[in-house]
């Protein structure tokens, strides 16, 4: 089994120079997406099917009134308890051996149940076309660059940082890294702290930020939604044996529907926090 690594994102070190979605588009063979100006620097307002990293440019106005600019490198976080995988009625969605979650498209049907439990947005659909003309939509978002990974190399993005915003290595030393690092800026940033949400199980992009997650767009503590842990951790392997795989994945969409229902009538489950 390969050993479980982090990335780990300093936003205190970064300089906003986007490097890190050149090299991931690069890598990833995605197509450029023009955008509109959005009155900022920042070029996409979040990541998108053909975008999976985005850098962001935020002004903030610290606890002594100064105004300051802060960057965050936005990605997939890789959940050690991942939404996205406990809801996909196609169980098109899985854990590698590295701990990054990653989409199989053979398996895909584009339902779209990931893109809407994910709270941290960072799951978008694309739509295709076959030989026939037929549209069809599949999920996509940030692998962790897992081709990389299985050849011994770390994901683009972290090779192409100059600043060593990012770096990646095992699991307990880079949140040591984190955790150290954090206490060193403390008279520069009173509240920075670790981002490692144990809401999911702890994430496999781990970062220090400079100011409180809700500064930059992000759940203060996100959560699995406890229909989607009681769907995939019991409701799912019990029906399997009662009743088949057919018959449960329709009983999946329609509990998976009906969460989505609840969030667009503004009743959120624990795990659906919404923040951009």
């Amino acid at each position: 089994m390969a050993a479980e690594y982090v990335k780990f994102v300093d936003v205190t070190k970064c300089d906003g120079c986007r490097a890190c979605m050149v090299a991931c588009k690069n890598w990833n063979d995605l197509p450029a997406e023009p955008q509109d100006f959005l009155g900022s620097a920042q070029s996409h307002a979040k990541t998108t099917a053909d975008t999976w990293n985005v850098l962001q440019y935020i002004e903030h106005e610290d606890s002594k009134g100064n105004l300051d600019y802060l960057f965050r490198h936005s990605a997939c976080f890789h959940c050690t308890d991942a939404a996205c995988e406990k809801v996909c009625p196609e169980n098109a969605i899985s854990y590698t051996d590295f701990g990054t979650v990653v989409i199989d498209h053979e398996k895909c049907v584009g339902c779209g149940y990931c893109v809407n439990n994910c709270p941290f947005e960072v799951i978008s659909l694309k739509e295709y076309v076959d030989k026939n003309g037929d549209k069809y939509r599949k999920a996509n978002k940030c692998t962790m660059c897992t081709d990389r990974l299985e050849e011994g190399l770390q994901p683009a993005c972290v090779t192409t940082c100059h600043t060593g915003a990012m770096e990646f290595g095992g699991k307990a030393a880079m949140i040591k890294k984190a955790e150290d690092r954090v206490k060193q800026i403390k008279d520069r940033y009173p509240n920075a702290m670790v981002y490692n949400p144990q809401g999911v199980g702890g994430t496999h992009t781990v970062y220090v930020l400079a100011e409180k997650p809700s500064v930059y767009g992000l759940p203060e503590n996100p959560k699995v939604p406890t229909s989607a842990v009681i769907w995939k951790d019991y409701a799912q392997p019990i029906g399997k044996m009662m009743i088949g795989a057919t018959t449960m994945a329709v009983v999946g969409a329609f509990i998976t529907n009906t969460i989505i229902s609840k969030k667009k009538n503004g009743k959120n489950e624990d795990g659906g926090e919404h923040h951009e």
